[in-house]
Parts: C-alpha cells; sequence; structure tokens
C-alpha cells in the first residue's frame, strides 16, 4: 500500500527538472574582504591564473564570486548535501568566452548554464541548472 501511495503522490507532483540561482556583488564591498586567505580559500588555481592576467583583477574576481554564488544557489534548491566554494569551478576557453562550470563531486548530474556580467561597481551572475 506504501508503494502505491508514493508511487501516486510522484504522478501527483512533477519532479522538480530545473533550478536558478543568482547573486549580485557590490565590487567596494567585495574589495574589503578580498584577502588573501580569503582567495586561497576560495578560488581555484584555475580561476585565479584567470583573474590575475587582467589589469582590474579584482573585477574579475567579484564576477568569479558572483557565479560561484549563482551556481550554489541553483545547486542547493535541488541537491541539499554540502558544496564548498571549491568544489564550484568557473572555466573559460579565452579571456573573454563563455563561462563554463566544473563541479568537483561524483553526484553531479547537471547541464549547468551560466552567464556573468559587470557595470560600474557591479557584477552579477545567474545560472540556470537542468538536472539530467
Amino acid at each position: 500500500m506504501e508503494k502505491e501511495i508514493k508511487k501516486s503522490l510522484e504522478e501527483l507532483i512533477p519532479a522538480q527538472k530545473f533550478s536558478a540561482g543568482n547573486d549580485i556583488v557590490f565590487v567596494p564591498d567585495f574589495e574589503k574582504s578580498f584577502t588573501e586567505s580569503f582567495k586561497n580559500k576560495v578560488y581555484t588555481a584555475n580561476e585565479m591564473a584567470y583573474c590575475d592576467q587582467f589589469e582590474n583583477s579584482l573585477l574579475r574576481y567579484a564576477s568569479t564570486w558572483a557565479a560561484k554564488e549563482a551556481v550554489y544557489k541553483a545547486i542547493k534548491q535541488i541537491d541539499p548535501s554540502a558544496l564548498g566554494p571549491k568544489k564550484i569551478e568557473i572555466l573559460r576557453n579565452k579571456p573573454v568566452g563563455r563561462p563554463l562550470v566544473k563541479i568537483h563531486r561524483e553526484s553531479a548530474n547537471f547541464d549547468i548554464a551560466l552567464s556573468i556580467s559587470h557595470d560600474g561597481d557591479y557584477a552579477w551572475a545567474i545560472a540556470f541548472i537542468e538536472i539530467l
């Protein structure tokens, strides 16, 4: 009987297939908390290499942070397990190329679309996730 009820509920309540997350960073406030310790705790070597190639690397670190937070928020809607900042890696194939997301976890069965933008004192990112 319990299996029948569970099956009926699963048919009535559609499974969540998508989620979205976004984040906005006010760069002057981000700069106040941006220390070498924070940088080493949060960013991967690939992310640091990307950000450091620019004259205004702080803006790139802030936008990468916004991207990590947007992805984190989207994932947490569908998977409540722990996910540290280095487990979410934001990659780019070229300096101003499309951002790609790599999740360093075995159970990451997602397709993630990510957009990052910055203007003036703000960096913003939005992530859309489809569960595969």
